[in-house]
């Protein structure tokens, strides 16, 4: 039963962060940008750092998931990489799992041959040209294929080029069998970067959402992954608002301002 209906306060303003490791933001860029406009960015600050203050994941497994965000081969953001990387060194995060991060952040490339290798031999077989197999060991890929592990959007490129996704397969099993993350958070990251607002990658976010949730995570574990893609979204912030005090300080007027002349 609902206890008596308690008197609404009214909230108190949003700290900024401590520390430009803590959240998505820079300390200097958000400083000026709320000078201008307080109480929006006291709005955002509410939405953008609920990762970070929620409780929901651990601080070093949202710097982590933020830093694979950030270094994606879709992203490739200098400023945001080096807050996260800074942000779970704090965290307690081990040289190991920020170098696996990174490697989760470069092999998202492989999506480029899950989009395009298809089309290939879709656009192929159209034209007629013809295309023979090759054959080589692929011992990685057939254990794989035994164990009902295998991803049939790899199935082209595998056709393709055997021996090359031979050795793609094995540089990408250890962020799930190496141990450096739990089997869970290698999810939950993969989830992130098939997601982020630069991939929107609908296949793999699929895919990893279904295995999350088998290996025991909550709805709420892989909202708070989506939170961090749109935290990641401050960049344009942090990237912008410094630009244009530069430009401002430099004495640039919006066209139509300029003083007339006499």
């Amino acid at each position: 039963m609902a206890g008596p209906a308690k008197a609404e306060a009214t909230p108190a303003p949003v700290e900024a962060p401590r520390a430009a490791s803590t959240g998505p933001w820079d300390g200097a860029a958000l400083t000026q940008f709320r000078e201008w406009e307080p109480e929006w960015v006291d709005q955002c600050l509410e939405m953008a750092q609920d990762p970070w203050t929620s409780g929901v994941l651990p601080r070093k497994d949202v710097e982590l998931i933020s830093l694979a965000v950030n270094a994606a081969c879709t992203n490739l953001s200098a400023e945001g990489t080096r807050r996260h990387i800074r942000g779970a060194l704090e965290a307690g995060a081990a040289r190991e799992e920020i170098l696996m991060t990174l490697k989760v952040a470069a092999l998202l490339a492989l999506h480029t041959c899950s989009l395009g290798a298809p089309i290939l031999l879709e656009e192929a077989k159209a034209a007629g040209v013809d295309f023979t197999p090759t054959s080589a060991v692929t011992p990685v890929c057939d254990r794989m294929k035994a164990a009902s592990q295998w991803n049939p959007a790899w199935d082209a490129f595998f056709e393709i080029a055997p021996a090359w996704t031979e050795a793609i397969i094995a540089v990408s099993l250890p962020v799930y069998t190496s141990g450096v993350f739990s089997p869970k958070l290698a999810e939950l990251m993969s989830i992130a970067v098939d997601a982020s607002i630069t991939h929107m990658y609908a296949p793999g976010t699929r895919r990893h959402v279904q295995s999350a949730l088998k290996l025991g995570a909550t709805i709420d574990e892989i909202m708070e992954v989506f939170k961090i893609c749109v935290a990641a979204g401050m960049q344009s912030i942090n990237l912008g608002i410094p630009i244009l005090a530069e430009e401002l300080q430099r004495g640039v007027r919006p066209r139509g301002t300029e003083h007339p002349r006499s």
